[in-house]
């Protein structure tokens, strides 16, 4: 594809991007179906763009797309939100993490044909949710501020299982060490560290945006610190999701901590610290161009090469949400509405950095690694499309009956019958 081209197909995306935004504000359907349908179409249908001649750079800018998201994600949280969600928040990744690498072991032993190892290899890297996606589908319903916290952290949590458990089961495959005590050291540390580097960059920035006017000037001063953020807490080997979000959580919320004593070593005034209308505005016009292009991107990346396994990962995909269902169940609180825990079972989209996970079997010389690359993007695929259908169904209350029959008729229907309880 020439560089003219190109450039045009850059601006029809944005354009159609718009067009499916509008198109869901209408019809109440995702936008995320459509960019990925362009996505396969222009990637593994006609093969008029090749994700690998991206490169490295194809992984920067998921990564780049990940800080924005979660950046703007962490300044719409409060803290009595966040209290009030990280208890389910931790039950509700553990379990989802352990049942889904169960169901996907077992399911790829006996009817993927691979060795015991390879499947909880698969398993791993399929138990944690896409930040993009969930992060998009969360903001567009009408849903307790609690769920949509317990969601987007569920998202940011998640990568560090599927970071930690997926790279020591391969390390283990091709003959290193490998430790159990080792293995959750490594994900309890990179929870702690990331949690509290992004609460004391969030206060310190806060600081030098009293301090430093000329900051408060540029748009993109504060993007800025959060890349150097989570690029830092990443070369530590700690998760720099995680501590980006925490940083957005405590820059949006600096103005409460004068109530815990710590208001009194910022300058005065603290209303400063946080963005203005305007910018959040700007911020979101670029977190919708970021994932415009991720998205398609992810269909791009889509790999078409053995419908046998394409296939058992769709049923994988079916059998997934069956079992997020009484995840949600054990894990949330009684007082949930039925519409919250509805929409919480459809919440399990895999993303791109379940993607880039499954191409690490065969460069570490993995001999079932095509085939665990193959089964995850059909999973990615079938996840985000089924999520997303899902997501449609349960906003229209089209079936709230049949997640009724599961979470019992006793509990609040929504978030209005709710409120007078809370």
């Amino acid at each position: 594809m020439t560089t003219p081209i190109l450039i045009i197909l850059i601006g029809f995306l944005i354009f159609l991007g718009h067009y499916l935004a509008q198109l869901f504000d209408r019809t109440r359907i995702p936008d995320v179906v459509g960019l990925l349908l362009v996505g396969i179409l222009l990637g593994p249908v006609f093969h008029l763009i090749n994700p690998a001649a991206f490169g490295q750079a194809g992984r920067v800018f998921s990564n780049v797309v990940l800080v924005f998201i979660l950046f703007e994600s962490g300044l719409e949280v409060r803290f009595e939100q966040l209290r009030s969600a990280f208890r389910g928040t931790l039950g509700l990744t553990t379990l989802n993490f352990i049942m889904t690498t169960l169901l996907v072991a077992i399911l790829a032993q006996i009817f993927g044909g691979l060795d015991f190892l390879s499947s909880f290899i698969l398993g791993s890297i399929l138990g944690g949710t896409s930040s993009a996606v969930v992060t998009t589908l969360a903001r567009k319903v009408d849903i307790l501020p609690q769920t949509s916290t317990t969601l987007v952290m569920e998202s940011a949590l998640s990568d560090v299982f599927t970071l930690a458990v997926p790279i020591a089961l391969i390390s283990f495959y091709t003959g290193s060490s490998f430790n159990v005590a080792t293995l959750f050291t490594q994900i309890l540390s990179s929870l702690i560290v990331a949690i509290l580097a992004g609460i004391a960059t969030g206060y310190l920035w806060s600081v030098l945006l009293n301090r430093v006017p000329t900051l408060l000037k540029t748009r993109f001063s504060t993007p800025a610190f959060v890349f150097i953020l989570y690029g830092l807490v990443e070369m530590m080997q700690f998760s720099g999701p995680i501590a980006v979000l925490f940083f957005s959580i405590t820059l949006g919320n600096v103005a409460l901590l004068r109530p815990w004593g710590l208001g009194r070593f910022l300058p005065q005034p603290t209303e400063h610290v946080e963005l203005t209308a305007m910018e959040k505005d700007f911020f979101a016009e670029i977190v919708f161009l970021l994932r415009t292009f991720f998205f398609v991107y992810v269909g791009m990346s889509i790999v078409l090469d053995n419908w046998q396994l394409i296939a058992l990962g769709v049923g994988m995909t079916v059998l997934l949400f069956l079992v997020r269902i009484p995840v949600v169940l054990a894990t949330t609180d009684l007082r949930t509405p039925q519409f919250d825990m509805a929409f919480m079972s459809v919440m399990i989209p895999k993303g791109l950095g379940a993607a880039v996970l499954a191409t690490l079997p065969s460069q570490r010389g993995v001999p079932s690694g095509p085939a665990i690359q193959t089964i995850t993007f059909a999973v990615i695929m079938a996840t985000t499309v089924l999520c997303t259908i899902l997501f449609f169904l349960v906003e229209k209350r089209r079936i709230l009956g049949f997640y009724a029959l599961f979470f019992g008729r006793n509990r609040p229907l929504d978030a209005a019958s709710s409120a007078p309880q809370q």
